[in-house]
């Protein structure tokens, strides 16, 4: 008799596990909503709404933050996973399935104003077509948003010249090794800020503006010099990232 092993877990079965976190940090969040609020305009007092596309929303928390500086704009929150979306429900009045491979998002091309894409790309296997697709669906000149953790962050530059791998990496899906932190979040790709500059620029967009976010997960003693480090984007925890479809 012979039995067979079970099915090692692809990518979709781990970001369908609801114990994988798909929430960023509140400090993150609001600076970015601070930089797409000052693009959009207000959508009161005689203003146009507009609509964002939040892709990759997760359970909604990072729209729900950003919410308040957007208030009257349209905000769809976009994920294929269904445990996540089940979660944004209780955040956000729109929620869609989608995915930005395959068959694309369900939106008509240029029907979109602006699209937040937070702490999404660092988990993508084709980032290229992935921002294809985001390019289609944004009107000429919409608005980009994207985050992502820095790859040359101020303690990783230290880590790895001590030969310790750098915080946001990871080399398994199934456990931390040789790097602080304790959660494994399937990190696929990471980005210095030269790095990600030339990418979203050789995809067709315009970098309108580049800042760096602190990271919720830097212990408390370290706090004020993460925060500090946000002066300069390139040492930052976060990349915040704002561009315009040419």
């Amino acid at each position: 008799m012979t039995t067979t092993a079970p099915r090692p877990k692809d990518l979709r079965d781990f970001y369908e596990d609801p114990s994988v976190p798909v929430a960023s940090g509140t400090p993150r969040s609001l600076r970015q909503a601070r930089m797409l609020a000052g693009a959009l305009g207000p959508a009161t007092g005689g203003g146009t709404p507009r609509t964002v596309l939040d892709i990759g929303c997760g359970d909604g928390t990072a729209a729900a933050t950003a919410a308040s500086l957007l208030a009257g704009h349209r905000i769809v929150g976009v994920d294929w996973s269904q445990d996540a979306l089940r979660r944004a429900r209780a955040h956000l009045s729109y929620t869609i399935r989608g995915e930005l491979t395959g068959g694309g998002l369900p939106f008509r091309t240029g029907s979109a104003d602006a699209v937040l894409f937070s702490e999404v790309i660092e988990h993508l296997v084709d980032p290229d077509a992935a921002l294809d697709e985001i390019r289609r669906v944004l009107r000429p000149g919409g608005h980009l948003m994207l985050s992502t953790p820095n790859l040359a962050a101020w303690y990783n530059r230290a880590l790895l010249a001590a030969g310790v791998q750098p915080v946001f990496s990871e080399v398994s899906l199934r456990g931390i090794h040789g790097r602080p932190g304790t959660e494994v979040v399937g990190h696929l790709r990471l980005y210095t800020a030269r790095a990600l500059r030339e990418f979203v620029t050789a995809s067709g967009f315009e970098v309108v503006r580049l800042e760096g976010a602190p990271f919720h997960g830097v212990p408390r003693p370290l706090r004020t010099l993460d925060r500090l480090a946000c002066s300069r984007p390139s040492l930052a925890s976060i990349l915040l990232l704002h561009a315009r479809k040419t």
